[in-house]
């Protein structure tokens, strides 16, 4: 793992930004992001899986997955799926895509309890190296709070640490 650490901020109370640079051109970052053979090695915390995965990455389309816990260290998450939804908004390759971000089950059906997230992720080029600058959006302070709750911030660092090492092996 490299020293490029994660940085986090809240700001308005309700907008999570995550920063981090990846030792590798944007292209190849941006990549990353739309391809769902390269989802598949990363897309997660460490011991989970993405047995689904489809991506129909294009203004309005849907990307649909599962997330599976397959590391039995992880006691009663041991087995359990966690289904998502991304409805992509805006896409500038290479340089950003913008989502919305559901709960969903498997027939992609949205969980209204949960709350759902603004994703921006935008993809600076620094030098060859691509700063990732992610911004989550929620409805309220508390919805951000309930999402960190549920340990959000160490998935995502967990998810980051997964896409650096895919992207060491693909560079």
């Amino acid at each position: 793992m490299s020293n490029n650490a994660m940085l986090s901020r809240v700001e308005d109370e309700r907008v999570l930004v995550l920063e981090r640079v990846f030792d590798a051109p944007r292209e190849l970052v941006f990549k990353m992001f739309k391809e769902p053979e390269h989802l598949k090695h990363w897309w997660g915390p460490r011991g989970w899986e993405l047995p689904v995965c489809s991506v129909d990455f294009r203004p309005g389309g849907v990307w649909h997955y599962c997330m599976k816990c397959v590391d039995r260290n992880q006691g009663q998450f041991y087995g359990m799926e966690s289904w998502g939804k991304g409805i992509y908004k805006e896409i500038s390759e290479p340089e950003s895509i913008s989502y919305t971000d559901y709960f969903s089950d498997a027939e992609g059906t949205i969980n209204e309890e949960m709350p759902s997230t603004e994703v921006t992720l935008e993809f600076v080029d620094v030098d060859g190296k691509t700063k990732l600058i992610n911004r989550g959006e929620y409805v309220s302070a508390e919805a951000l709070q309930s999402v960190m709750e549920m340990g959000m911030l160490q998935g995502i660092t967990d998810t980051w640490n997964r896409l650096e090492e895919h992207l060491n092996e693909v560079k």
